[in-house]
């Protein structure tokens, strides 16, 4: 088989929805690493490419265009660290939602709605470990002191969201683990 070079244009004020579309493209390629790690580098660089593949990546279906997100590559992360502050914030809260979601999948009776958000939810989990980024314990330290206190960095996260107590708990069990020593 031949070497096919992929490449992928990112434009630079990406949409969310730009983004979701370039992100289902770049899994279903299975591009190179060199390939991966710059197409990931430049959706990250902006908070909607960041959010677009993010959501795209971690929630994807269970089929073999997604694996990679079962089994993030080392492309995967260094694409990832290359704006560690924009995506420490957004896996902590991609934690948070995902762990929310399924507690109220569950609730109204969807089941199969419910296994989706706790895959994102173990998704999730399993990348934050692999990223290795200093930062992301501080962003979910203060995500789990917004939820403790009532007040901090994540409270208007949270109050937008309408966490419940119950939901709320379910975080903080997702947080503990992550953070722990």
């Amino acid at each position: 088989m031949a070497d096919i070079d992929l490449t992928f244009t990112i434009p630079p004020e990406v949409t969310f929805e730009q983004a979701i579309a370039i992100a289902q493209d770049l899994l279903a390629a299975q591009p190179t690493d060199d390939v991966l790690t710059a197409a990931i580098a430049a959706l990250v660089a902006t908070p909607n490419g960041a959010r677009g593949f993010l959501v795209t990546f971690l929630s994807g279906d269970l089929s073999e265009e997604f694996a990679l997100a079962d089994r993030p590559t080392e492309a995967v992360a260094q694409g990832l660290r290359t704006n560690p502050e924009l995506i420490a914030d957004l896996m902590a809260k991609n934690l948070a939602m995902s762990t929310a979601m399924e507690l109220t999948h569950r609730r109204n009776g969807h089941p199969e709605m419910a296994a989706g958000s706790h895959l994102t939810q173990q998704r999730s989990r399993q990348l934050i470990q692999g990223l290795h980024l200093p930062i992301m314990h501080d962003r979910l330290t203060a995500l789990q002191q917004s939820i403790i206190q009532g007040s901090g960095e994540y409270t208007d996260f949270l109050a937008r969201w309408g966490y419940d107590d119950e939901q709320k708990a379910a975080i903080l069990a997702a947080i503990e683990p992550l953070i722990s020593p």
